[in-house]
């Protein structure tokens, strides 16, 4: 096996009252989706994550590890595209986003509002034709839960040949209604 650190659970950020971690790790948005992983905390301490099944960590939440030290974990940065428009443009922007089942992190702060998503140059090409400002950044991303505010947002496949792409411009849809 190893002799290193392992942890077997996860103490999420919003029961550890109290509980002060020795060392941070800073995780991907892909890799805070894990279950069984080697990792190194910020001050270059090695542990193994070992947990029963397949979990998604998020900023705050902490590795529990055998010995009884606590890991946190923090949203490490990433390269992604920062979106805006205008207030009235905004939830279009969003609703074209969602609809590609793209993780997003939106912020409403003071100030023009912004969303995050990750880097991808067919998706930034279509934000900035339906008005959006696309700028490259580096940050940490911490995108919205999933239905409900839990979990992820994690897509969903049609297995091969199919996609969500739909053009409705070419095409009409018959309905007919007869009586019985």
């Amino acid at each position: 096996m190893t002799d290193l650190p392992a942890a077997g659970s996860v103490l999420r950020a919003a029961d550890r009252a109290g509980k002060t971690p020795f060392d941070l790790v800073p995780l991907t948005y892909d890799e805070r989706m894990l279950r069984r992983r080697r990792l190194v905390t910020a001050h270059d301490e090695g542990f193994l994550v070992d947990l029963p099944q397949t979990v998604s960590v998020d900023q705050g939440d902490c590795f529990a590890l055998a010995d009884g030290r606590l890991v946190e974990v923090i949203a490490a940065e990433e390269e992604l595209l920062e979106v805006s428009a205008g207030v009235e443009a905004v939830a279009r922007i969003a609703w074209h986003i969602g609809n590609r089942h793209a993780p997003a992190q939106i912020e409403s702060g003071e100030g023009t509002p912004r969303i995050l998503i990750r880097r991808d140059p067919v998706l930034a090409k279509m934000l900035e034709q339906l008005g959006a400002t696309v700028t490259e950044v580096r940050e940490p991303f911490r995108p919205e839960g999933g239905a409900y505010g839990v979990g992820r947002t994690m897509g969903h496949s049609h297995g091969d040949g199919h996609s969500h792409a739909h053009d409705h411009h070419d095409h009409t849809h018959d309905h007919h209604h007869r009586d019985h």
